[in-house]
């Protein structure tokens, strides 16, 4: 009786947002870190493909930097993608919060335009792995001429998205850990190599 004379009273107002469901749910958090990993590889493959093109004038890299690398794609590849589609680790869970998933797309979105800019302003003086090519040139423009390593910053910000996106204590922070792995053991090889190269 009460709704009636409500209903008749006038023009109804909606339940507090608390009651409405989300348009951002677990399952579409995985999807958005699905596909942001598709448009990291769309991103990456036609810069590989090119760089290949090169020879290489001198590699430094070797099996170490070949270890971190897999370490790397452990946290920031298998461990998200086999959580994205089996659902495991379940035991790591910890909830879903809307709000931590949508700066998770913020945070994907600008990974992903970090990395293809930088893709773009190294050209063909890019590699995988440690490597100087044929008549390299050091690369000072553009966001080189501002960040040191602004590729890196897009594997910290695509990480941090993994982390905000999955919300699971395994699968989330993979990406961090493994990443800051590859980092830290990386970065001081790969600019002594600069250094010895370029003064």
């Amino acid at each position: 009786a009460a709704e009636q004379a409500l209903r008749h009273a006038g023009p109804s107002f909606p339940p507090p947002s608390g009651l409405l469901p989300s348009a951002m749910t677990l399952l579409v958090a995985k999807i958005i870190y699905f596909l942001g990993l598709v448009g990291w590889i769309a991103i990456r493959y036609p810069a590989q493909h090119r760089a290949r093109k090169m020879g290489v004038a001198r590699s430094a890299g070797g099996t170490r930097d070949r270890v971190l690398l897999f370490i790397a794609m452990i946290g920031q590849f298998f461990i998200p993608l086999f959580y994205v589609f089996t659902g495991q680790p379940a035991f790591a869970d910890y909830g879903f919060y809307p709000a931590e998933a949508w700066v998770g797309v913020l945070a994907i979105i600008a990974s992903l335009v970090l990395f293809r800019v930088t893709h773009k302003q190294l050209g063909r003086m890019w590699s995988v792995t440690l490597e100087l090519r044929d008549n390299h040139k050091l690369v000072t423009d553009g966001l080189y001429r501002y960040v040191r390593h602004p590729m890196y910053s897009s594997f910290t910000l695509f990480a941090l998205a993994q982390f905000l996106l999955l919300q699971n204590w395994i699968a989330g922070p993979a990406g961090l850990i493994c990443f800051g792995i590859l980092f830290f053991m990386r970065v001081g090889r790969e600019e002594q190599v600069m250094v010895e190269t370029f003064g």
